[in-house]
Formats: structure tokens, C-alpha cells, sequence
């Protein structure tokens, strides 16, 4: 037997690199922002069951602050406070969700088409993101809504298509620097079709930046629904909703503040939660590993 076969030490294997989600959670500020937001989440699903009356029920005087029965007395019509509350967040979060989602997906599929494809397919779908780009997205979804109505489809619709274009120029970088690995390079060699080299090899590349974008845009989203409740153009009463409360309430304050501290309360929660989980997923899809953070 040859000396140098038997001195042969074997390679050890190859330490396999964490996931997104397994380097972020070793973050402090994405486990906080897990349990921010699972508080609001759970808050805003379980609400609905364990309310005492039901939203459009007259259980005090308007703006009663100590009525019997109400935990955190009546708002501007009677409702019972709490109920309204336990109510009024799996809409914000419906609403916040499917727009993030259909925006985040939309931008997605602009991104990498307009990455991949370069030439004048690039030219015209960034053109006419920076178009889309030009028009604040509050002030968009303020002057569609003022113009055919505040409705439910139209609310997501609006705010989907103004993160279209901003989650498109994220993707559409990332697709660029894909392109030029030799997997890509490979794949086209053989001969696949663009689509399902666009769908099985440059989609499960870009996953990072798109989750990271994903967070983002649900934080915005959930501000811009809000925003919209607390302007009128958004869920219309009696429909039970954080942004409409606050709206409806805000004149009896120095009254009754329940009614209005509850959904404040809740929404700076659940933002700063997703901010947090946001970063944390931007932090892990940099590269940037400093440790569990006390």
C-alpha cells in the first residue's frame, strides 16, 4: 500500500451557509419584531371571537368613558370600544397583505423580465416604472379614490401598483448580477426556454432582496391604508376599522381617549414590528453577521 495513500487526511465537508431566515433570527431586533408583530396579528385574527358585543351594537352613551359593561366605555355613536378594536384589525391587515403581495409580485415579474431581457423590453418597462415612480403614493391613492370612490378592490389596487415600480428597479439589479453566473450562462447553452430559466433560475436567486422589499412594502402599506381610513377614503362606516376609528373619534379625545389610543397603539406596534423584522432580513441578506445583539 502506497505511505502517501495512508497519510491521506479527508477533506472536511463543506460548512453549509444559513438561510435568510436562520441569520436574520440571530438578530435581536427581528426576534423583538416577531413578537411585536405576532401580538397584532393574533390581536387582529382572535379579535373577532372574543369580542364582547358585536361592531354596531349600542351598548353606552357616545363618548361615555365609564359605562357599564364597556371595558373602555363608547365611542362617538355607543359602540362598544373594545369590540370595535377586536374588530377593526384583520381588515387593516387584509388590505395591508394583498397589496403588499400583488405589488411585490407585479414588481417581481417587471424586474426580472426587464433584468433578463435587457435591450428595448428594459428600456420600456423602466420607463414606464419611472412614470409611475413620479406620482407620491399617497397623493395617488388619495386623488383615485376622490375621483370613482373609496372601494375595497380599489383600495389594493392603487397602493399594489405603486409599489409595483419600486420593487421592479430592486429586482431588475439583483436579475443583472444574476445573469452573469455561469448557471445562467449553462442554462441558456442547453437551450431552455427564457421563461423557465426567468422562473428556476434567477426567481430562487433573488429571493433576499425580495423578501427584504416584501417587508418594506407591507410596512408602507400598512401606513398608506391607515392614512386612508383616518382621511375617509378608505373602509366606510359602520365597517369596524383602526384607521376609520380614530378618524371617527378624534373629536372626543379629551373624553374618551380609548377610543382612539387602542388603534394608534396597535398600528405603531405592528409598524415598528415589521420595521424590525425588516431590518433584520436586510441585515442577513447583506451579509452582515455581528451576533446576537442584547
Amino acid at each position: 500500500m502506497n505511505a502517501s495513500s495512508t497519510n491521506t487526511v479527508p477533506e472536511a465537508p463543506a460548512r453549509r451557509r444559513p438561510g435568510l431566515f436562520r441569520t436574520a433570527w440571530r438578530f435581536g431586533r427581528t426576534k423583538v419584531g416577531v413578537v411585536l408583530t405576532g401580538l397584532i396579528v393574533l390581536i387582529a385574527v382572535v379579535g373577532p371571537f372574543i369580542a364582547p358585543y358585536t361592531p354596531t351594537e349600542f351598548v353606552a352613551r357616545p363618548f361615555e368613558a365609564d359605562a357599564a359593561g364597556a371595558m373602555f366605555g363608547g365611542d362617538n355613536r355607543g359602540r362598544d370600544v373594545l369590540t370595535r378594536f377586536l374588530w377593526g384589525g384583520w381588515t387593516l391587515l387584509l388590505l395591508a397583505g394583498a397589496a403588499a403581495g400583488i405589488g411585490v409580485a407585479a414588481g417581481t415579474v417587471v424586474g426580472i423580465v426587464a433584468g433578463y431581457r435587457r435591450g428595448w423590453v428594459d428600456d420600456v418597462l423602466m420607463r414606464t416604472n419611472d412614470v409611475l415612480l413620479a406620482f407620491p403614493q399617497l397623493i395617488a391613492a388619495l386623488l383615485v379614490m376622490s375621483i370613482i370612490g373609496p372601494k375595497v378592490w380599489l383600495i389594493v389596487a392603487v397602493i399594489a401598483v405603486s409599489h409595483m415600480p419600486r420593487v421592479a428597479r430592486v429586482i431588475r439589479e439583483a436579475t443583472r448580477k444574476v445573469i452573469e453566473q455561469d448557471y445562467v450562462k449553462a442554462a441558456e447553452a442547453i437551450g431552455l426556454p427564457r421563461w423557465r430559466i426567468m422562473v428556476v433560475e434567477i426567481l430562487p436567486n433573488v429571493t433576499s432582496p425580495l423578501l427584504v422589499e416584501l417587508g418594506l412594502r407591507l410596512t408602507y402599506s400598512i401606513g398608506v391604508v391607515a392614512v386612508l381610513g383616518f382621511l375617509g377614503m378608505g373602509l366606510q362606516p359602520p365597517t369596524a376599522d383602526w384607521g376609520l376609528m380614530i378618524n371617527e373619534n378624534r373629536q372626543g379625545m379629551a373624553v374618551q381617549p380609548w377610543a382612539v389610543a387602542l388603534p394608534v397603539t396597535a398600528i405603531a406596534i405592528l409598524t415598528v414590528g415589521a420595521n424590525l423584522i425588516t431590518d433584520g432580513l436586510s441585515r442577513a441578506a447583506i451579509g452582515i453577521d455581528r451576533g446576537v445583539e442584547k
